[in-house]
């Protein structure tokens, strides 16, 4: 088995603490509500939404894939730190056995956020992620972050 490790960083407007709390503790309810064409439901399978639970995302109608589960492995709402692992769908495939993802908010000097992310893809036997595979993924991911900042610059009583 391999590792592949994938990081990036990117910025938002909003606050680390409003954005953790649209993009991370409430995404189950808003992300469906903006953007069904993505995401359908989110609903959890297992647990009482802390470390440990595993959550069932099913995608929208324009999706590649049906649905995936996710097992949260941290959640630090005082420090904005939330990291996660896809266990089980159809995004995962013979050649990748688990995608763990680690999702860092600091607040910006400019009064906003930086996200600092690290994705980690656990392949089977002696099997390569390409990058570019990686940032296709990351683009659609990069989309519904924006719609997300979007919603949030456009309701400003939203989740605080």
């Amino acid at each position: 088995m391999g590792v592949f490790t994938y990081t990036d960083e990117s910025t938002s407007v909003i606050l680390p603490p409003r954005l953790f709390k649209a993009l991370v503790l409430e995404a189950d309810t808003l992300i469906p509500k903006i953007a069904p064409q993505s995401v359908k439901s989110a609903e959890i399978v297992e647990g009482d939404g802390g470390v440990g639970t595993i959550k069932k995302i099913s995608f929208g109608e324009g999706s590649h894939y049906s649905y995936v589960k996710h097992r949260i492995d941290g959640l630090d709402k005082d420090n904005f730190v939330y990291s996660y692992t896809l266990v089980e769908g159809d995004a995962l495939s013979d050649k990748v056995e688990k995608i763990s993802y680690e999702i860092k908010l600091v607040a910006s000097a400019d009064g906003g956020s930086i996200i600092k992310s690290t994705s980690n893809y656990h392949t089977t036997g002696d099997v390569e992620i390409k990058e570019e595979d990686v940032k296709a993924g990351k683009e659609k991911a990069t989309g519904l972050f924006k719609l997300i900042e979007n919603y949030l610059v456009a309701n400003p009583d939203a989740y605080n």
